[in-house]
């Protein structure tokens, strides 16, 4: 049997909304490729799970990771735990990782690929593929990040199959949910690999999708940096390891304005209508006061 060309493999959890919109982008994306898509939910309860089974092209993996179960709370499961059980499953040569809040620029899989088979071509042993995105609405450029020692590393991209195969996945107990990318990333660059850039491919990014679930995953962000920090000052044996750190910053003006999609969501809508209005206010009434 013939493998796929790529695998999109993304986790969610009550994002039920969002999740239709991404996937919706996905199937787009994925029209006239050899692809397949993969979804782990982690036991939503807002009509996901239910909506996700009637999808005959999405090959749908239950991690409950919320709740209790006979009483007793249900571990919870990382970041890097939950996402290798799409990585495992994904059967492509290319795995595109992505957020249940993300909506994928028409052509961004597709110029991934291309500019991960030039490199190739070139001689290049690239094991990611980052993709530019931005948070909608309230920035206006994508950028792609740099992570420690300045390596570039992949939030929303692709992976080579091969090399996810070969630094053996995403760390799953360092992390609780951050900075299991970033660490991925330098896991790729240490074993010969290198994370390139695709100048072509965009992804828009709403960052404030169920945001009670963002919070409980903020209040263990210090703890995740601490122990990048520390784990890679360990391997490197560099004090230093912030230096490079930053943005790679792109302007991009997508003539199929595909961030509107998230104009759907009714939260959405109502939300982006009252922070232009108090954008407009606050403009009015900063004229006013000079006179």
């Amino acid at each position: 049997m013939k493998h796929p060309s790529v695998s999109v493999v993304l986790g969610s959890f009550n994002r039920s909304d969002f999740l239709k919109l991404t996937l919706g982008s996905v199937r787009q994306e994925l029209a006239g490729l050899d692809g397949e898509i993969i979804v782990v939910d982690g036991g939503s309860t807002d009509g996901s799970l239910q909506w996700l089974m009637r999808q005959k092209d999405v090959l749908t993996i239950l991690q409950h990771n919320h709740g209790t179960w006979n009483g007793v709370p249900v571990p919870r499961r990382s970041w890097g735990y939950f996402m290798n059980l799409g990585f495992r499953t994904a059967s492509g040569d290319y795995v595109c990782m992505l957020s249940d809040d993300c909506l994928l620029v028409p052509g961004a899989i597709r110029n991934g690929m291309k500019a991960a088979e030039r490199s190739i071509a070139a001689g290049t042993k690239v094991g990611g593929v980052a993709f530019y995105w931005r948070n909608w609405p309230e920035q206006n450029d994508y950028r792609v990040g740099l992570t420690l020692f300045g390596r570039m590393f992949v939030n929303h991209g692709l992976f080579r199959k091969c090399a996810v195969d070969e630094v053996g996945f995403a760390d799953e107990e360092t992390y609780s949910f951050y900075h299991a990318d970033g660490d991925l990333g330098l896991k790729m660059w240490e074993a010969g690999y290198v994370c390139i850039d695709s100048p072509d491919s965009f992804v828009e990014h709403y960052s404030h999708a169920n945001l009670q679930v963002r919070t409980s995953n903020l209040v263990r962000q210090k703890e995740d940096w601490d122990n990048y920090l520390s784990k890679w000052q360990q391997i490197s044996g560099v004090e230093d390891v912030l230096a490079g750190q930053g943005w790679v910053m792109r302007s991009y003006d997508d003539p199929e304005n595909t961030a509107n999609q998230f104009l759907k969501v009714k939260d959405v809508a109502n939300g982006v209508f009252m922070g232009r209005a108090l954008a407009a206010l606050k403009a009015v009434s900063r004229r006013l006061k000079r006179y």
